[in-house]
């Protein structure tokens, strides 16, 4: 006949490796504050007037966002800002001589993330 199983015994606790350092901690650290958002991270309000044109010129039929009138931002904010159109317009685009061009027609998408940031998006052009 087969043994009946019997069930286990319960584990022995093993020492902890950390045991001789509970007697050093005297106390505890206070909680960090939660961060609070720097003025560079808050969009700004009323940043000016960009102008969103739909452009097909020079450029054998194909059709391109293009993003004009940015007033006291720098290269680094531009690039900052056309990268995020491009993942959001889920386009390629580039930034030259302080315009922003996306892929294709995207004016509606463009004029969202726009105004997200704080800009006065306005149509122009056809």
């Amino acid at each position: 006949m087969k043994d009946k199983k019997r069930p286990l015994p319960p584990p022995e606790p093993a020492a902890s490796p950390f045991a001789a350092l509970a007697g050093l901690v005297t106390a505890s650290p206070a909680p960090a504050a939660a961060p609070t958002p720097s003025p560079a991270d808050q969009p700004r309000a009323a940043r000016g007037r960009v102008d969103v044109l739909r452009n097909t010129a020079h450029r054998g039929g194909k059709t391109v966002t293009v993003l004009k009138g940015f007033v006291d931002v720098d290269a680094a904010e531009l690039q900052a800002l056309a990268r995020q159109l491009q993942k959001r317009c889920g386009a390629g685009g580039t930034v030259k001589a302080g315009t922003i061009e996306v892929q294709g027609d995207h004016r509606d998408t463009v004029m969202t993330v726009l105004a997200e940031a704080g800009f006065r998006p306005v149509r122009a052009g056809g």
